[in-house]
Order: structure tokens, then sequence, then C-alpha cells
């Protein structure tokens, strides 16, 4: 997993790395510059139309990367501006090298001159201001933002936008920060790139390897991390060549009512494409012809009502409980869900109207099963919270609900975050805007319900099925685009996902 270090964590990594490689900080920087330049190269040199770079330093050591990387670029026999927004006169040490170093002059912008203009096949890369910046960009540099924006049609940030912070932004304002369409993030990703509020200002953004101490990033801890492949594949349990249908789990699935049965198909058939031994579903009545076509794997359990779900039909001889999927919220259902809370000591995955009833019912939070994993999207985590003034805000607000009543909490979305009891958040790299449509998240609930059931810890069962659920729509996406795919087609990608994670 990659880890989400905060600012003096960074730095510290850096100290390390200089101290004990050792190293010096200007060659430091002279690494890092240079593994950023071998991706502007890939992307950006190796074509008939190279553009004409500006590079926009601040006087700091992110300036300094910019000043190598035009150094690089010119060498390289790249057409390159330099533009120091000269704040004061205090350069730090490495930057000051690196101007010495740099074989043009360089274009200064200040108070008394802050206009500049772009060629038309232009490229920016902004070294204005790094992860050190603790306050809002004001004077000139402003100026300067404002108008890089204005006048850029493609930005590329070296390790943060210029006037984001690297964490909290709930106080900053839009037009004070550069709008990048990449951002080229050394060694770690910043926490403030997972909030979907920054996205119009990090773009896509790619971690750059600089070689920081790997000792150091071992042993220190981080209570955010980014999920990757290889990571699912060290968690996934391999099959053993005797294994039978009791060996990989049972599993309660309890959904659908009169008109969402659909719901109740899709989270059953996500649940048996992910390795689970037995299936048992308890649907209304109107939903027992539906799922016996459809989902033949299953065994359906009969309510006694016509329409949606009213009482407990089986004994709780189960690994693992599912609730939620197109349940409604009909009173008789709300008191099944209130005795299933009282009576289960199984892990549960609550989802959908399931998380509707929890949240016109705060009290009973306190009574879920440890372990268990809440899967709400945005709107479904405002009803259980309230409002919220950020996306940091709400970061903070999921943290503290997951350990306030010792619970997993998986908040949908792109980078989904998956909240621990013990603090920590987990964000998933994989899915894509394909997958926005009514009945992912049901197909997310068979998964998690499926890997439970499996015995997967709670922690790994849901860090685990968020990945290979996105890993799934990214493979449907690939076969049929994002636009048309159906939460279905994820489905039926989910044994390639999971293949994937064996190869």
């Amino acid at each position: 997993m990659v880890k989400i270090f905060p600012v003096e964590k960074i730095r510290e990594a850096d100290q390390y790395t200089i101290e004990n490689e050792p190293i010096k900080s200007v060659d430091l920087m002279e690494r890092a510059a240079g593994r950023a330049f071998e991706w502007l190269e890939k992307h950006f040199l190796k074509t008939d139309h190279t553009p004409h770079f500006y590079v926009f330093c601040g006087i700091g050591n992110n300036g300094g990367d910019g000043l190598v990387l035009a150094r690089l670029l010119h060498e390289k026999g790249v057409k390159v501006s330099v533009y120091l927004v000269e704040l004061s006169k205090n350069y730090s040490e490495d930057f000051q090298t690196n101007l010495n170093r740099l074989p043009f002059e360089v274009l200064r912008l200040t108070e008394k001159k802050v206009d500049f203009a772009l060629a038309d096949n232009h490229l920016v890369l902004d070294a204005l201001f790094g992860t050190g910046l603790s306050r809002k960009v004001e004077g000139f540099a402003a100026q300067v933002i404002e108008e890089i924006n204005r006048q850029s049609k493609l930005t590329i940030a070296i390790d943060i936008p210029s006037g984001l912070f690297a964490e909290d932004n709930s106080e900053n304002e839009a037009q004070l920060i550069v709008k990048a369409a990449h951002t080229l993030t050394f060694q770690f990703p910043k926490l403030s790139f997972l909030f979907p509020q920054n996205r119009i200002f990090v773009g896509e953004w790619h971690i750059i390897d600089i070689g920081l101490s790997a000792e150091y990033i071992q042993r220190t801890a981080s209570i955010h991390s980014y999920l990757l492949l290889d990571d699912a594949k060290r968690m996934l349990k391999p099959r053993t060549k005797f294994a039978h249908k009791g060996t990989h789990g049972r599993a309660l699935l309890l959904a659908g009512s009169k008109g969402k049965m659909g719901a109740a198909v899709l989270s059953a058939k996500a649940c048996l494409r992910s390795g689970l031994g037995l299936l048992t579903l308890q649907v209304p009545e109107v939903g027992y012809s539906i799922l016996q076509s459809q989902v033949p794997e299953a065994m359906v359990e009969v309510d006694n009502c016509q329409t949606h779900l009213t009482d407990l039909k089986r004994e709780l001889a189960f690994d693992a409980l599912g609730i939620g999927p197109g349940i409604g919220q009909a009173e008789e259902t709300q008191k099944l869900l209130k005795l299933l809370i009282q009576e289960c000591s199984l892990p549960m995955v609550i989802d959908a109207d399931a998380l509707n009833i929890l949240s016109e019912n705060k009290t009973w939070l306190s009574f879920l099963p440890k372990g268990s994993i809440l899967t709400p999207h945005p709107g479904e985590f405002k009803r259980l919270v309230g409002e919220w003034e950020s996306d940091f805000n709400r970061h903070e607000l999921l943290r503290d609900f997951a350990q306030k009543f010792g619970l997993f909490v998986v908040l949908k979305g792109a980078n989904t975050a998956v909240a621990c009891p013990d603090g920590k958040v987990y964000f998933n790299s994989s899915g894509n805007p394909g997958m926005a449509s009514g009945g992912s998240g049901d197909a997310l609930t068979g998964v998690l319900t499926a890997l439970l059931a499996q015995g997967y810890a709670p922690e790994q069962a849901a860090i685990l099925g968020v990945f290979v659920h996105g890993l799934a729509g990214d493979l449907a996406a690939n076969k049929l685009g994002e636009i048309g795919m159906l939460p279905s087609d994820l489905i039926e990608a989910l044994p390639y996902a999971f293949k994937l994670l064996t190869d």
C-alpha cells in the first residue's frame, strides 16, 4: 500500500533519506526532478508537436524542482521559458544553486511586473509553491495564479498544485489555486488529492518515485493508505484442492421488495460470483419466482408478506449476513432490522434502505455487531451523520463515526474510502465513472457478504471487496466503455477480476 503521509512526515522522509542514504539535498532535488522529467519526456516530448514549456517557479524548493526541469528540457533541445515569481530575495539554498546552473536567463515577475503571455502551443509547469504552503496565497502571486488559470490550456503541477494545501482546504479559495490537468506527486499522494472538491485543481495525479528511504517509509505509521493491485493480490486467499461448498462459507442475504427485486438479483449474483459456497436469500413472496429463475444457484426463503420483508425465516446458522438492497422502509421491515441487530452476532453488511432505516433510528447503531460493514453513498452517509462543510470535514466525520461505533464504513465514490474502527482509512485505486449507476452498490453488498462468509476479517473483506468490485468495473468499462456499461456487466466481470488477482 502507498502510505499517505502528512506534510511533517514527508519532510522527515526527505531528511532521513538525506542523512542515511546519504545524499545531498540538492542531489535529491536533481533526482526528483529527473524522475518527473522522465514522465514528461514519455508523454509530451516524443511527438511531432512538442510544446513550448513555460515553467513558473517560486523561490523555495518547489521552485528549485522547476529550475531543474527547465534545465533538463533545455538540454533536450526543447523550447523553454522560466518565470521566476520573485516574492522576495530569500531564495532557498538549493533553489539558488539550480538558478546558478541554469544556462539561460529567467524572466522575473514582481509586484510591478505581473504580466506574461503564453504561446499557442504551450505547456505550463507549475512549481510556485509546494507542500510547505500553510496559508492562502496573497499579493501578486495570487494574480499570477489567476493569470495562469486564465491563459493556460494545459498545466502540469510539480508535486502539488500551487495554492492547494496537502490536507485541509476548508478555508481555502478556489481562485487562488492552480488548476492542473496532471499532478506529478513525489513519492506519496497527498490527502487532499482524494477529495472530490479538489479534482478541478489536481486533475489526474501520478506518483513519481524519487527514491526516498524505504526503511523510513516502512517503519513510519500512517493512518491513510492508498490500495493498489499488488495489495489486493496479497490479501486473496488461495483455494485448496479438497475445498467444497461448506468450506467457502454460508451467507444469508435479505433483499428486495415489490418493484425492487432487481436489487436482490444483482446482489445475489455478485455474492455467488465472489467465491461463496452457499447462499440463502430471504425475499418477499413477490420475488420468489424471480429469484428462482434468475439466480438458480441460490436457495430462496419466502417471507410471509407478499410485498416486503417482515420476519426472520431461518435461524442464523450462517457465517455472514447482508441486508438492505431494495428492501424498502416499511414499518415491519424496520422491526425486522431491529430484531436482527438484537439477535445477530454475525458480522453484517448493511446497505441501501437498511442504512436509511438506521439513519431514522440512530440509537440502534451502538448495538450493531462489532466488525459490521456499512456501505453508504454520500447521500446515505449524510443522513447518518448530518451536514458537512467540506470534503475534509466529511472525511473527519467518517473516521469519527467508524471509531465511535466500532464499525467499518465504506464511503462509496471515486477512490472509495474504507474507514476502520482503529482510525485508519484506506482509499481505493480501482473503479471508474461507468459504475455510477443504480445497482453497482447492490453488487458491492454481495461481494462483501461473500468475502465475510469465507472467513476474511472485516477489514480485509472491506478493503479487498472494494478493490475487486472496482477492478471488475474497470474490466467492464475496458470492454464496453463507461457510458453504456451496466452493473450486470460489472458482475459478469467479477470472475475475471478475481482471476487477475491470482495471476
